[in-house]
């Protein structure tokens, strides 16, 4: 994977970072990402590009690469430490593989009860300490963008814990994700975004967890007959900046991209609630794809299923991580 992306490399055109002398002469920043255009993360790019070229008066060109276009999933951190790119905005699970796993503490089941939960951790010290952590991996943490509450998906229907068991469902690298569906019976298979639809088709992999607006944007539900309304977990995605870029900027600069940054995450985030409740009605409306609501009582039990998944992963994650995430979002002890 190393050798693909230096070889990356070699062919793009390095980047010199220092101060741009004219709009002819711009300093290029190529953001990559994984998902559609269309989606939350994919609007939110694009606004960060038209923000950043306006306030910078031309000096910062920005290239965005959507759907995988450049990197999948496993090769863009790497891709971005070596400086073939500038900017992600990878999924909280990418962050465990790379040895910063406290980033996966977003992927425990039901451990986030609303959007204004989440607020509390992203937006204040939590938040702040968990981009500070990004440092040591040679990138700079700029802002956490949302995505959704993710339902899950297969060609059997979801109702009870015993439905998952031995399913094969696609999962981003995160053990909390392993462990989750280990907890339900289920066999979780790591795959790239970018292969998921080929791989429910072709039945490589029996299901999946996602948010509405990636499952419809990629076309998933044209290839699962069944999805539930769980919002067991969340997607979210952490902007991330080649930090050996992004101190080699001039100040003003960095600060006129700050600002783009701060401008896009607020629209981003503005958007992802809506996209997702739009994406579920075109989902129903497509009529290929049966809408499971659980009742109040079949939703706690798939809940008490997964709770042993928060002792399982304490170690890894960091039990007091773990207990300080609680007591921010307000959800308790679990039991």
């Amino acid at each position: 994977m190393r050798k693909l992306v230096l070889a990356a490399i070699s062919i793009a055109a390095l980047i010199s970072v220092g101060p741009a002398s004219a709009a002819d002469n711009p300093i290029v920043l190529k953001f990559s990402h994984v998902v559609a255009s269309d989606t939350p993360k994919g609007k939110a790019a694009d606004k960060f590009k038209e923000l950043a070229e306006k306030y910078t008066d031309g000096k910062v060109k920005v290239e965005v690469y959507p759907n995988s276009t450049l990197y999948k999933d496993k090769e863009e951190l790497e891709a971005l430490q070596l400086g073939a790119v500038q900017m992600l905005a990878p999924s909280n699970s990418k962050f465990g593989p790379i040895g910063i796993k406290e980033f996966e503490v977003f992927d425990l089941p039901y451990i986030l009860p609303d959007l204004n939960a989440l607020r509390k951790v992203t937006d204040g010290p939590l938040g702040s300490k968990l981009l500070q952590r990004l440092d040591s991996k040679g990138m700079t943490g700029l802002a956490y963008w949302d995505n959704g509450f993710k339902q899950m998906s297969a060609n059997k229907k979801l109702v009870a814990p015993s439905d998952y068991k031995g399913l094969k469902f696609r999962i981003q690298s995160s053990k909390v994700l392993e462990a989750q569906f280990r907890a339900l019976g289920a066999i979780p298979q790591v795959m790239a975004f970018s292969d998921v639809y080929q791989a429910l088709q072709t039945g490589v992999v029996d299901g999946q967890e996602n948010t509405w607006s990636n499952i419809y944007t990629q076309k998933m539900h044209e290839v699962q007959k069944y999805a539930t309304v769980t919002n067991h977990g969340y997607i979210g995605y952490v902007v991330v900046v080649n930090k050996k870029f992004w101190d080699g900027l001039p100040a003003d600069i960095r600060d006129q991209l700050s600002k783009a940054m701060k401008e896009a995450t607020e629209y981003g985030n503005s958007l992802s609630v809506k996209e997702n409740e739009d994406a579920l009605e075109q989902i129903k409306k497509a009529g290929k794809t049966e809408i499971i609501t659980l009742t109040p009582e079949q939703n706690e039990a798939m809940r008490q299923a997964m709770m042993p998944v928060y002792k399982e992963v304490a170690s890894r994650v960091g039990q007091p991580l773990i207990d300080e995430f609680l007591k921010e979002t307000g959800r308790g002890p679990i039991n």
